[in-house]
């Protein structure tokens, strides 16, 4: 039987290599910036990390980071429930809740396990969850473990999401809450907030918002989806990462009023049954904050890098998804031409991944590029110079 199973599982890797939709991980060298250096000992531009602001290796994030490990140590060994909490931690609980407007916020080691644990505690049988149809996979199971009934509206769709809170409400749903993207990782989509806004405050229901692709990068301070929507303060539950703009490295929270936040305490499972983020980085997260809410600098350049780029890359005769976020998506549709021209850009200098079903639907295909706040144009210039060349040479430009 063992061996059946095996084989079974070597099928399968072999299905996925015959259609195109292998995986490969690329080793690096070195540290995150604006560009990497690869294992062979070439330097390529990074298009494809999420590393908005440029703090993955900013000497402020990373020798707060160092001095934390002298003070606090290497780890926690165990829940904090448990083994205690330290003070860095509350530090930051703290500094997130202001920065987000809320009013209180719990740490997990993954902003996967923020949207995993949030759902199953707040919402029983007789609740509701409506959730736009593109959520992230972490919603997905979040809600997957919940028992409160589901309710799914099309992507970016109002008169649907009306829909599904009418139908709850017709259902007899006790509470309802609606969950979405604050920004759609693939596409760029920024969430409309203040039509969703009205509409749960006409059905009486709550609003989450993942903001993994936002705080740090959206609004005028780069306080997120909803400082930009003009709803800062009116979002009932915020989830976010301290992986990406804040940093880059791991870690997860979610932030809303008091009593969400002190009942996830006492019932989120991936909370209480997992260890806690790093010492180290919890420090090296309130660094970062210390940066961004001392300037807006990081922020603005990003904006501007961001313009410049969607607008060359447009130029250049390329299909991309409009909008203003730093996730650029370049459709090729198939998954071969996507494989194609990530190599092709790596050989060519640039470092951009392709991405295609099961993480984008099937024909829509992308590389999908993201700008740094660590990026000058120089950089930006050469990456849409290989683009080009490498899209005349696949077929992809006249």
């Amino acid at each position: 039987m063992s061996a059946a199973f095996f084989q079974h599982l070597q099928e399968q890797l072999q299905g996925i290599h015959d259609a195109g939709l292998y995986k490969s991980e690329r080793i690096i060298v070195g540290t995150q910036d604006a560009t990497v250096r690869l294992a062979d000992g070439r330097e390529v531009i990074n298009l494809c990390a999420n590393n908005y602001l440029g703090l993955a290796n900013h000497p402020a994030v990373v020798e707060a980071a160092a001095s934390a490990l002298r003070t606090h140590g290497y780890g926690m060994g165990s829940v904090r429930f448990i083994c205690g909490t330290q003070d860095l931690h509350k530090q930051l609980e703290a500094r997130l809740s202001a920065f987000l407007g809320t009013e209180d916020t719990i740490l997990y080691a993954a902003a996967f396990d923020a949207n995993a644990g949030l759902f199953e505690p707040l919402l029983a049988e007789q609740d509701a969850v409506i959730s736009d149809e593109l959520n992230h996979a972490s919603i997905i199971d979040g809600i997957r473990l919940c028992k409160a009934r589901r309710y799914r509206y099309r992507h970016d769709d109002m008169e649907d999401l009306e829909r599904c809170l009418a139908r709850a409400r017709a259902d007899g749903a006790r509470f309802g809450l609606v969950f979405t993207d604050g920004v759609f990782s693939m596409d760029g989509t920024v969430a409309r907030l203040e039509r969703m806004r009205a509409l749960c405050d006409a059905y009486g229901a709550l609003l989450g918002i993942d903001e993994c692709h936002a705080t740090g990068v959206l609004g005028a301070r780069g306080r997120g989806t909803h400082e930009h929507g003009g709803l800062f303060g009116q979002v009932d539950i915020i989830t976010g990462t301290l992986g990406k703009a804040l940093g880059g490295a791991s870690g997860g929270f979610t932030s809303g009023r008091r009593e969400v936040i002190e009942l996830l305490r006492q019932r989120s499972r991936p909370y209480l049954f997992s260890n806690t983020v790093a010492p180290s980085i919890v420090a090296g997260s309130i660094a970062a904050l210390d940066l961004l809410e001392a300037s807006t600098g990081l922020r603005d350049r990003l904006e501007r890098n961001t313009r410049w780029f969607r607008r060359a890359i447009a130029e250049a005769g390329f299909d991309i998804r409009p909008g203003e976020h730093p996730i650029v998506p370049i459709l090729v549709q198939e998954a071969g031409l996507a494989q194609s021209l990530s190599a092709r850009l790596l050989e060519l200098g640039v470092y951009a991944v392709g991405f295609f079903h099961p993480v984008v639907p099937r024909g829509q295909a992308r590389i999908r590029v993201q700008m740094s706040a660590a990026h000058d144009i120089h950089h930006l210039q050469a990456a849409v110079d290989a683009f080009v060349r490498a899209g005349h040479e696949l077929g992809l430009l006249p």
